[in-house]
C-alpha cells in the first residue's frame, strides 16, 4: 500500500467513533516502533514530522524512513504529515517532497491572516492531491519549534469555526479545548478537564467535520518516575487523561496527537538502562528497549484511547 491521505481515514474515522493516531518521528527506532504496533493492532496510522525534525533528521532521510514502514508493514494505511508547518514556503517544500498532508499552524495570527495564510496552502495543496489541516485557538506548551505562554493561548471561539472552514477549504480544523503542548500541562494537585462544551458547540457547526486535538500526551506517571529514578528531574510533569481522550475520540475528534508519552517511555528505558549496565556503549543495546517500549506505549494508546484497533 502507497502512502495515503487522511480523507478516507478521517471519514472512517468519524463515522466510526474511534481516533487515528498522530505520532511525531524523529528517527528509525520510533517509526519502527509505531508502525509495528500498528500493523500488530490493525490500525490506520498518521506519521508526523515537525520542522524540528526536518532540521535535526533531514527530510530525505525521514522520508526514506516511512517509504521503508510503508514497505514493510503494507496492510495498513500510512500517512505522512507535517507538523505546525508555520509558512507557506515550509508546506510548499513537503507538499513538494512527497508529504501526503501538511498542517498550516497560523493561529496565533489575527482572524483574516490566518484565513488567508491557510487558503493560500489549501489551493496549493490540493492541487497536488494533498490535504491540509488548519488552527483555530492557541494552545499553551512547548514543542519543538512552538512556544507559547499560558497567557498567550486562548480557547477556539466555536462561532468562528463554520466561518473559518468555509473560506479556507481545509480538510481539517486543529482546536484548542485545553490540551497543552509538552510534558507539564497541568500544576500539580490540579484537577485536568478538557472543555467537552467547546466541542460539542464547534461538532454542531460542523457537521461530519474531522476535528484535531493537539498537545493530547498523557503523560503517564510510571513513566516520570522512572525518568526521576535514574538520574531526571521533571517534577510535576502532569497530561491529559487518557479517559477524556477517548471520550473525544468517540465525537467529532478524528486525529489525536500524541508526542510526549513516547519520547517519555523512550528516556526513561534509555536512562534505566544506563543505569543497570553502566559498561555498555553500543547504541543498539539500550536503543533496543526503547524501541519496545515506544510499541508498547503506541499499542496501549490504540486500543484504550483512540479506539483505532481492528480498523483496516
Amino acid at each position: 500500500m502507497a502512502l495515503v491521505n487522511t480523507k478516507e481515514m478521517f471519514k472512517k474515522a468519524y463515522d466510526g467513533g474511534y481516533a487515528v493516531g498522530a505520532f511525531n518521528v524523529n528517527n528509525m527506532e520510533i517509526v519502527q516502533g509505531i508502525t509495528e504496533a500498528c500493523m500488530e493492532q490493525k490500525s490506520p496510522v498518521i506519521l508526523q514530522v515537525s520542522k524540528g525534525a526536518r532540521s535535526y533528521a533531514n527530510h530525505t532521510y525521514l522520508i526514506k524512513l516511512v517509504e521503508a514502514a510503508v514497505q514493510e508493514c503494507p496492510e495498513i494505511p500510512i500517512a505522512l504529515h507535517l507538523d505546525h508547518g508555520d509558512s507557506f514556503e515550509l508546506c510548499k517544500s513537503c507538499i513538494d517532497g512527497g508529504f501526503t498532508s501538511v498542517m498550516i499552524d497560523a493561529s496565533s495570527k489575527p482572524f483574516e491572516e490566518n484565513i488567508a495564510l491557510t487558503r493560500k496552502v489549501v489551493e496549493y495543496a490540493h492541487d497536488h492531491g494533498v490535504v491540509v489541516e488548519a488552527e483555530l485557538g492557541t494552545l499553551a506548551g512547548i514543542e519543538d519549534e512552538v512556544n507559547v505562554s499560558e497567557e498567550e493561548s486562548s480557547y477556539t471561539q466555536a462561532s468562528d469555526v463554520q466561518e473559518f472552514v468555509e473560506r479556507t477549504g481545509c480538510d481539517s480544523l486543529a482546536i484548542a479545548i485545553g490540551t497543552s503542548h509538552g510534558a507539564f500541562k497541568f500544576k500539580p494537585g490540579t484537577d485536568p478537564k478538557l472543555r467537552f462544551d467547546i466541542l460539542e458547540d464547534v461538532a454542531s457547526r460542523l457537521p461530519g467535520f474531522p476535528i484535531v486535538l493537539h498537545g493530547s500526551s498523557s503523560v503517564p506517571q510510571e513513566f516520570v518516575k522512572m525518568v526521576n529514578d535514574f538520574g531526571g528531574n521533571m517534577p510535576g510533569a502532569i497530561g491529559i487523561p487518557e479517559e477524556q481522550l477517548r471520550r473525544a475520540a468517540q465525537m467529532a475528534v478524528c486525529k489525536i496527537n500524541i508526542d510526549s508519552d513516547i519520547r517519555l517511555a523512550m528516556t526513561g528505558n534509555i536512562r534505566k538502562y544506563f543505569a543497570e549496565h553502566p559498561d555498555h556503549f553500543d547504541p543498539r543495546q539500550y536503543l533496543k528497549p526503547a524501541r519496545q517500549a515506544v510499541k508498547d506505549m503506541v499499542a496501549h494508546k490504540i486500543v484504550n484511547v483512540l479506539g483505532s484497533n481492528n480498523k483496516i
